[in-house]
């Protein structure tokens, strides 16, 4: 799944703040919580890191093997 999004610049008197908007579908897939704390680790100048250290456990789904049982 991917989504482009625009990074955004907005200049202020006394400083410069960057933002990066998630669209509602990747929050949503992600389970992100308002207020949730994030961290941005830069791999190289292409890729951007973003782990989330108070992530809840994805749900147990069955596998394969246990759907054909």
């Amino acid at each position: 799944m991917g989504f482009p999004t625009k990074v955004q610049l907005i200049n202020r008197q006394h400083s410069r703040q960057w933002y990066v908007n998630f669209p509602s579908a990747v929050a949503q897939a992600m389970d992100f919580q308002p207020g949730e704390t994030v961290h941005w680790h830069v791999a190289d100048r292409a890729t951007l890191v973003l782990t989330r250290p108070q992530a809840r456990p994805a749900p147990l789904q069955k596998s394969s093997a246990s759907r054909r049982a």
